[in-house]
């Protein structure tokens, strides 16, 4: 007995008195471990830095570089919500040890060389939503266990080497929303049965695989189906089910490159469908390719085919008189054409009084200096509506300034500019606003950029063309620019009635009696449409990047129009202090200096926080589920200053931190089941038929503010979602 209890107590000493680095990590911390051990450290081209803070005697991996982590409860440790290693070209495999991160919920390690197979129990993480493995060498059938994750939505496996079979079970998938499989090996028949009970899917993206057979008729009933469905790149064969003309309106097709036949259907979508939609398959007739289908001629038919071609025979040829006649009417009529065109060319030119075709403009009065518009399309350097910009060493440059007109019809001279009354509306890092009062009563807004960039003239007026073709009912018209070496102006439409940051703050810091819901809902419906156009239908598929309420104008009906789009790279290309009161027009418009630093932006996306980084879409996508937020709650979303990173803490985690309070409050809030009535602005509360629109876009501002991009939707689902509530 005694023997026994000695030897306990000498176990006991030994667990006490040698540390152990197990004891000393949590769990979920090991099971990460495994993650770093099965990455080849030997590989050269491999980025393990990322692996640097991966301390195995840290108590928990909460602030290893990657990792993300929460409380799920209020006596339990944080634990591993999110594994996000993306684009460090790692070679590595795919641990079974990560299926034991019960609360893990997004899995993101694209861009990398994981190869092998994805171990089944990985699917024993119950908690995972969102799998991004896209871009490596994985290999081997897709995983049966697939659908075992109850709340999977997001599930991105393009571009690798995944061969075999689609799972049959794949219908089991209730909450899949995003499934990309694209540029695989993935081969067989596509099952039917399974994609009525997919009642969430809003992507599907099977192309470049080795599918084969007939397109199953039943795709024609995932009704939340947005964006494109693309089947392109494979080896479907027969028919078109015109079931698929059941799927919503902005449903568009990629069918390329398979061995489909047959003659399109016309019905429903069908009727929205380019041509590019189906080419690539030989067989395939019927608009809107351009292959009429052959249709068989009756007896009757080909018996009228042939004599009317009998008939055409029978006609005699003309008489050479007559040839002759014909053509002398034609010479004397192309003679009378050029006469008039000359006249018209000689009467314009003397109506320009002076204005000649060789890149000077005209001076004028006694306005000295100051260059006067000339309406000649011709000018080097200057870009007309429907010309392309040139450059010349010359007005290339625009060596003594040039107001040049981007909307036609709307045109006024510089120093009807000048004369016109104006005053400062406001002052921010994209220079000064004024509003002016032209000669005929019409308001502009004009935004001084700055005095530099004078070599850059090309550049410049490359990028104004391409944001003056942006045309949409919520977005802020560009109408005219002046380009100088030391001035460049902006001239675009005066929108009367302020902001949306003006109309919720105010002068009493609370929001306008005239934001009903019904107004402010009208005001994020219209709003998302136009900065998905922006992102969608612009030239250059705009980001805005500044997405705030002071940048959504409304007017005297409460519309609204989203302005500053593209004036950052603009600003870099001047590439001077737009408030500076040098220039042509510094002493013609009013100059005031900012009396205060402008405040930090709380709209932006946490990825956005980080140093050098490159803007996204889905950074205005971030932006505005945040104004959403602001519409919602009446609150504002300062940053919150409790908890600022460490030096050691990474960039992704210092973004991290730096979450607005309001997503924060607005996040806890849905989490912990508060009401509603505690959490929306009280002028709401007096609408009670607006609940169910209020909580509806609540969780779109929700799926915009996801701290992982890959997540948020695009702006157009957004749009798309919104103009579903309230009809």
């Amino acid at each position: 007995m005694a023997t026994d209890f000695a030897l306990s107590f000498l176990q006991l000493l030994v667990i006490v008195t040698i540390p152990s680095i197990s004891l000393s990590l949590t769990p979920d911390g090991l099971s990460l471990l495994a993650l770093k051990s099965a990455v080849d450290q030997s590989s050269s081209d491999s980025d393990i830095s990322v692996f640097s803070d991966w301390n195995e005697n840290d108590t928990d991996p909460c602030r290893w570089t990657g990792i993300a982590c929460m409380n799920v409860s209020k006596f339990s440790d944080p634990r591993v919500v999110g594994i996000a290693i993306a684009e460090r070209n790692l070679r590595a495999y795919i641990p079974s040890e990560l299926g034991s991160l019960v609360y893990l919920r997004r899995l993101n390690l694209h861009g990398n060389r994981f190869y092998g197979s994805i171990p089944d129990q990985l699917f024993n993480a119950s908690s995972l939503h969102s799998i991004f493995l896209y871009s490596n060498n994985l290999s081997g059938p897709l995983p049966p266990s697939l659908c075992h994750l109850p709340r999977l939505q997001n599930l991105d496996l393009s571009q690798n080497s995944f061969s075999g079979p689609l799972p049959s079970d794949l219908g089991n998938c209730h909450q899949l929303q995003r499934f990309i499989l694209s540029h695989n090996k993935v081969s067989g028949h596509l099952p039917t049965g399974i994609w009525p009970q997919l009642l969430s899917l809003v992507e599907l993206d099977l192309s470049s695989n080795e599918f084969s057979g007939s397109i199953p008729s039943d795709l024609g009933e995932l009704q939340s189906l947005s964006g494109t469905l693309n089947l392109s790149f494979n080896h479907f064969s027969g028919t078109i089910p015109s079931s698929l003309g059941k799927l919503p309106a902005a449903v568009s097709f990629d069918l390329r490159n398979n061995n489909l036949s047959g003659e399109i259907p016309q019905d429903g979508t069908f009727a929205n469908q380019a041509p590019t939609a189906f080419r690539g398959n030989p067989s395939l007739c019927g608009f809107p390719l351009q292959k009429p289908c052959r249709t068989t001629n009756s007896p009757q038919t080909a018996q009228n085919n042939s004599g009317s071609t009998s008939n055409s025979k029978s006609k005699k040829g003309l008489k050479p008189g007559l040839i002759i006649l014909i053509s002398a009417a034609d010479a004397l009529g192309v003679a009378f054409i050029g006469l008039i065109i000359v006249y018209v060319y000689w009467k314009k030119k003397d109506s320009n009084k002076g204005c000649s075709c060789t890149g000077k403009s005209k001076f004028g009065g006694s306005d000295k200096g100051m260059s006067k518009f000339c309406p000649c399309s011709c000018l080097k350097g200057l870009p007309s509506n429907d010309s392309e910009v040139e450059s010349d060493n010359g007005a290339g440059n625009g060596a003594e300034g040039q107001l040049v007109p981007i909307d036609k019809g709307f045109s006024f001279e510089l120093d009807e500019l000048l004369r016109a009354s104006a005053y400062v509306l406001g002052k921010s890092g994209l220079g000064i606003v004024y509003k002016v009062v032209l000669g005929n009563g019409i308001p502009v807004a004009v935004r001084r950029l700055g005095e530099g960039g004078g070599q850059r003239y090309k550049e410049f007026a490359a990028e104004i063309q391409a944001i003056g073709r942006v045309k949409h009912p919520n977005i802020v018209r560009l109408r005219a620019y002046y380009w100088a070496p030391d001035e460049k102006l902006l001239i675009s439409d005066f929108i009367s009635n302020g902001s949306l940051n003006s109309a919720l703050r105010g002068r009493t810091g609370q929001p306008s009696a005239n934001l009903t819901w019904s107004t402010r809902l009208r005001i994020v419906k219209e709003s998302a449409r136009g900065l998905a156009h922006l992102h969608e239908c612009s030239p250059r598929k705009f980001v805005h990047a500044e997405i705030k309420p002071s940048n959504i104008l409304l007017d005297n009906d409460f519309h609204p129009y989203i302005s500053d789009f593209g004036l950052n790279r603009l600003i870099s290309i001047t590439g001077s202090d737009p408030s500076s009161s040098g220039g042509l027009l510094g002493g013609a418009l009013p100059y005031i200096k900012p009396t205060q630093p402008d405040r930090p932006n709380n709209y932006r996306a946490p990825e956005a926080r980080i140093p050098g980084a490159r803007p996204t879409q889905k950074w205005d996508v971030y932006s505005f589920g945040v104004v959403l937020m602001e519409l919602l709650t009446g609150k504002s979303p300062e940053t919150s200053s409790t908890t600022s990173p460490s030096p050691t803490t990474s960039s992704a985690a210092a973004a991290a931190a730096e979450i607005p309070d309001l997503v924060r409050w607005v996040g806890k809030g849905f989490e912990e089941q508060k009401p509603l009535s505690e959490m929306v602005d009280p002028m709401l509360l007096k609408e009670a038929h607006a609940k169910k629109e209020v909580l509806a876009v609540f969780h779109v501002a929700l799926a915009c503010t996801e701290p992982d991009p890959e997540i948020r939707p695009r702006m157009k689902t957004v749009s798309e979602n919104l103009d579903k509530i309230g009809t």
